[in-house]
């Protein structure tokens, strides 16, 4: 029986070409298409599906960002395997995502075709699948900064993410349900293991790194 797969992208060219791509496989069938965090949600409610490839930047209602997304999809729904697609650059993020209990597969855009069906067939059987991109991603990391403590929890990532994207910690602090002292604090111990020591100099580095959205 074909693996049923719901793919979600907010843009339609590359949506069509993710499906042509797995569909070559016989044994892979995408039972639908969605465009954002909200209509994914409502589908997944109502479609049978045994796994979800989804890019990790869509903008939506019911997600601050994708990782909020993610969390929320394991919550609902915590059997059902997911694949992200990515073409972030920063490892720490990367780190947040594979840690997720229900992301199976990460792969980046940037990879070679045959990534995507490798981890969508990995995530099928059980496995975790991490593509050649982001391990380079993994390696380069450490080789930069031997022995530093870069990859930031879950919750820092958030915070990072929504404080790159022009929020401030009040603002961050209502989105994410948290007081302004813990977002506060969150924050300054990712800008600690970035290595930045201003916002400035974090901004700097969302930049480099693809950490804003």
């Amino acid at each position: 029986m074909a693996c049923r797969i719901v793919l979600a992208d907010d843009h339609p060219i590359v949506s069509s070409g993710v499906r042509m791509l797995l569909e070559q496989s016989s044994d892979l069938r995408v039972v639908a298409e969605v465009t954002s965090p909200d209509e994914l949600i409502r589908v997944l409610g109502s479609t049978e599906c045994d796994l979800v490839v989804t890019d990790f930047n869509m903008p939506g209602e019911q997600a601050a960002d994708g990782l909020s997304l993610l969390q929320l999809l394991g919550r609902r729904w915590p059997e059902r395997p997911i694949v992200v697609l990515t073409q972030l650059g920063n490892s720490a993020t990367l780190n947040s995502i594979a840690r997720l209990p229900n992301v199976r597969g990460l792969v980046s855009k940037a990879d070679t075709v045959k990534e995507l069906p490798m981890a969508v067939q990995a995530a099928t059987v059980g496995r975790q699948y991490i593509s050649v991109s982001v391990k380079r991603q993994f390696d380069l990391a450490r080789t930069e900064a031997p022995g530093a403590t870069t990859t930031l929890s879950r919750r820092e990532a958030e915070v990072m993410r929504l404080f790159a994207s022009g929020n401030t910690v009040s603002e961050i602090a209502r989105q994410l349900n948290r007081s302004v002292k813990t977002v506060s604090s969150q924050k300054v111990e990712a800008m600690r293991k970035l290595g930045v020591k201003s916002d400035l100099e974090f901004y700097s580095y969302a930049r480099e790194h693809g950490l804003g959205f």
